[in-house]
């Protein structure tokens, strides 16, 4: 696959995702093997705006590259000034977000609702991509509903007006995350496009990973939910395509070290109030399949401070890790 001047050969890249791919998170994905890691969902009125809490979400870490800033929005020209000011923070890519499927952005006409009006998601492709000299790509879906489906047509006008690669999660807007994938779209789509197709949805083992690049023949795999329960899958799942063989599960002090690692991200970027608190929906996936996690996780959502939390972390390995009958609980 290639974008400008990134090239990677069948790409596992981690999906933008609202609340969740802030920077430390990226930054451990980023550590365990995504090959491209997003911002969050970054709104292009805020950005026009000026507005602080849009604009940081832009930041970025140099070890983060290749890296994507992902923008949206209903309107063209605040799409263009949200394209130049995303472009003015260097990334690697500019991603526009067609396919948010959540109401207060798919009904007035952001994200997956300009499926609803596919000329108006043409003017805003162009008008990004003329904005900026950074490639341009597009994320979206395969269409508002079961009975709408026009991803062929957007596949081809995006490539006619200068998208660089596009990306598909396999629902449609009213399913947003529940039912069956279709991945069936993807070879049409190939077929009809040359740019990078990149495939997206209820990716969430390596096994799925592979057997996505084996039945689609795309480019790349995006990675969502599936890295929020396991930030590991990025690792796992290149070591399964390249050798057949699953890696062992983490072990807990894997998962312990990996969790203080994020806290020291979270806290050093955020400030401690808001970076331990704003860690607590990452708890879940970290520790999943440790002994007593539910009642781990409870004590740890008490904390609001670091210390406390790395206080119990490392009694809990004390009191677990040497022993193995603990380990398989």
């Amino acid at each position: 696959m290639k974008i400008g001047n990134i090239e990677i050969d069948k790409g596992i890249l981690l999906a933008p995702m609202e609340d969740v791919t802030d920077l430390p998170f990226r930054v451990i994905c980023k550590r365990l093997g995504a090959d491209i890691v997003y911002t969050e969902f970054v709104n292009s009125e805020g950005l026009v705006r000026n507005t602080e809490k849009t604009k940081k979400k832009m930041f970025f870490w140099e070890e983060e590259r290749p890296f994507g800033i992902q923008i949206y929005g209903g309107e063209p020209s605040s799409m263009n000034g949200a394209a130049q000011l995303a472009e003015s923070f260097s990334p690697d890519i500019i991603d526009i977000n067609c396919g948010c499927w959540v109401k207060d952005v798919a009904m007035r006409g952001a994200g997956a609702g300009l499926l609803r009006d596919l000329p108006k998601m043409e003017k805003i492709a162009s008008t990004v991509v003329n904005a900026v000299k950074t490639p341009v790509t597009l994320k979206t879906r395969l269409g508002w509903d079961k009975n709408n489906i026009r991803i062929v047509d957007v596949a081809r006008m995006c490539e006619a007006v200068g998208i660089r690669a596009l990306a598909v999660h396999c629902r449609t807007r009213d399913q947003g995350h529940k039912g069956e994938v279709d991945y069936s779209w993807i070879p049409k789509i190939k077929e009809a496009v040359s740019i990078p197709i990149i495939v997206n949805g209820d990716i969430v083992s390596p096994q799925n990973v592979k057997n996505v690049f084996d039945a689609t023949g795309c480019d790349a795999v995006m990675i969502g939910r599936g890295a929020v329960l396991n930030p590991w899958i990025f690792r796992q799942a290149k070591h399964f395509m390249a050798t057949g063989e699953i890696l062992p599960e983490p072990t807990i002090e894997e998962r312990v070290n990996l969790l203080r690692e994020h806290l020291k991200l979270s806290v050093e970027f955020k400030g401690e109030r808001a970076g331990v608190i704003e860690l607590r929906k990452h708890y879940s996936g970290f520790l999943r399949g440790m002994p007593h996690v539910s009642k781990v996780r409870m004590e740890l959502m008490q904390f609001t401070e670091a210390g406390p939390i790395l206080d119990h972390l490392t009694k809990f390995l004390e009191l677990y890790s040497p022993s193995p009958e603990a380990i398989a609980v």
